[in-house]
């Protein structure tokens, strides 16, 4: 499993055929009082578009990502599907025993969500620890080849996620994902934890209603919510609201790719217009009013019109883990014995009640007043202070990881 460096090098054919499509795109007509309840706004998209066709450069957003995050890929070989050459980024810290991280991406992110908070997790203080950061892109996304076979599910993420640390050298690590991130982390910590996998966290805690069967004082605090003594905070009722909306008026896209993943990859792959429109409406709807430059979005979709396999590929994990053959019939347990942290976010698609979250192996919990879905790319110092107070001295899961000479490698922080 031999590692190579990687530059992104889309190649001047691929530009001109975007521009092409571009210049010939049709555009659907729009009710005059839409705004945003039908969908993406008609003048948005167009105006990204014709800026997309005159105005922005990917070389130029191209060039800052190679000079940004050091990139490389090597053969990972998952059981049952061969060899996959895996794109990945990692960068280490100048401090010998810091904390090795996996960070794991979701859709419609990808591994571009690490370049804030890369630099910030890496960067020598001794006032908290510093990490040795892998950011994996996910088989089937950027620039990671794709399974050709049906039936790549969690398991084989985590898997190649698994492999990735251990051929890096990282015997032991800790881990930090959302949206599919928190699923695949939580896998990892579930199959290779205690002994590799170290601890987890994640800024998308979540957890159905509880039951009388599974947490029986949560539950009847649940059932008596109406009553003032019971009642839910503000902050968490109005999370119970959003939750609501994403599940009756923000799932659609869930439905399609879980279900159909194919029809709407032709779409995706053969229109960059419809890709634009289909990822710029999650941007904007699963972020806390974050202010999105154009040239921040195009570079962030250009990713997935780019992408090695195509934006097809990265649809079908929704697909496995739904409808497959092969996906499992029960809810997974929680991982046992394992450190636990969670960043909580108003503007999360789910939000819950923290005491839904709650387990006896959680050892740190943050509750943030703005941010939402993307937290590194929003809320990256956030992000990272919640991980520095996590893993530094005091926090609940410091020493975790031990360093090459025995001792914990959170004690880097003092270096």
């Amino acid at each position: 499993m031999a590692e190579s460096p990687f530059t992104i090098a889309v190649t001047d054919a691929q530009l001109s055929l975007l521009q092409q499509k571009l210049a010939l795109a049709s555009f659907p007509d729009e009710l005059d009082d839409a705004a945003w309840d039908y969908g993406a706004p008609l003048s948005d998209v167009k105006r990204l578009v014709e800026r997309w066709r005159g105005g922005y450069d990917w070389r130029t957003h191209e060039k800052a990502l190679n000079a940004e995050l050091p990139q490389f890929t090597r053969d990972i070989e998952v059981e049952g599907f061969g060899a996959l050459n895996i794109h990945y980024v990692h960068q280490k810290s100048k401090v010998d025993n810091a904390v090795p991280l996996l960070f794991v991406h979701g859709w419609p992110g990808s591994f571009i969500e690490i370049r804030k908070i890369l630099p910030l997790l890496v960067e020598l203080s001794p006032e908290h620890p510093s990490f040795h950061v892998v950011a994996v892109s996910l088989p089937g996304y950027g620039f990671s080849e794709a399974p050709t076979k049906k039936g790549f599910g969690i398991d084989q993420y985590a898997e190649v996620g698994q492999k990735l640390m251990l051929a890096l050298g990282y015997e032991e690590y800790v881990t930090q994902g959302g949206d599919w991130g928190w699923v695949i982390t939580r896998r990892i910590a579930q199959l290779y934890g205690p002994k590799h996998s170290k601890a987890w966290h994640t800024n998308f805690p979540r957890a159905a209603p509880p039951s009388f069967a599974t947490r029986p004082l949560v539950a009847l605090s649940h059932l008596l919510s109406g009553f003032s003594f019971f009642s839910y905070s503000p902050r968490e009722l109005e999370g119970l609201k959003r939750s609501q909306w994403f599940v009756t008026a923000g799932r659609g896209y869930f439905v399609e790719q879980a279900t159909r993943p194919q029809t709407i990859g032709y779409a995706l792959t053969d229109s960059p217009v419809g890709l634009l429109a289909w990822i710029y409406e999650k941007l904007v709807d699963w972020t806390d009013g974050y202010e999105w430059e154009d040239d921040e979005v195009l570079t962030w979709i250009s990713v997935y019109l780019f992408s090695r396999a195509g934006p097809a590929a990265s649809l079908r994990i929704y697909y496995e883990e739904t409808q497959a053959e092969n996906r499992r019939t029960a809810p997974d347990p929680e991982p046992k014995g394992l450190p636990v942290g969670h960043s909580h976010f108003p503007k999360e698609i789910y939000h819950v009640p923290r005491a839904w979250t709650r387990t006896s192996d959680l050892v740190f919990e943050a509750e943030h007043e703005r941010g939402g879905h993307f937290a590194a790319h929003e809320k990256p110092e956030e992000l990272v202070g919640d991980l520095r107070k996590m893993f530094g001295r005091g926090g609940g899961a410091f020493g975790v990881v031990k360093g090459k000479d025995g001792y914990s490698a959170s004690e880097g922080q003092t270096t």
